[in-house]
């Protein structure tokens, strides 16, 4: 994604006019990385957990024990994201989420590098945050 594609994701993620089809993988983390760059961490995780339900909702999703919104892997997105922000400085978003999807964090799976799938997809995890039970975060 170029910065303008990244601009227009999160601009329709935001009036949640994304289609449905635009909310991918790369997408969720094109949003951690805007958010985390241009309201600050703090407020991107205070923001982001409201802003996904919303969006879900939108689009016809719900937001239940077992769909929808996950905090946990949502926070840990956020953490992922926040640290790459940081470790590439003034980079363009465009060049700091391609680095973020050409490594680890760039496949849908990342994530069970870290949390056990029963734990992770737990009740739980999905209404709070979760530490992970396999592997400390990293990136």
């Amino acid at each position: 994604m170029t910065d303008d594609e990244i601009d227009e994701t999160v601009r329709g993620f935001l009036a949640c006019s994304l289609p449905k089809a635009g909310w991918t993988h790369a997408a969720h983390f094109a949003a951690a990385l805007w958010l985390v760059r241009h309201r600050g961490e703090a407020a991107a995780r205070a923001e982001m957990p409201g802003l996904i339900r919303q969006y879900n909702e939108s689009v016809g999703g719900r937001n239940t024990d077992t769909e929808g919104y996950h905090e946990t892997i949502t926070q840990a997105s956020l953490l992922i994201a926040s640290r790459a922000l940081s470790a590439a400085g003034d980079a363009p978003l465009s060049d700091v989420l391609a680095s973020l999807m050409a490594g680890p964090c760039g496949q849908s799976g990342w994530i069970l590098a870290h949390w056990t799938k029963d734990r992770l997809m737990s009740p739980e995890a999905r209404r709070a945050w979760l530490a992970p039970d396999l592997q400390p975060l990293t990136g």
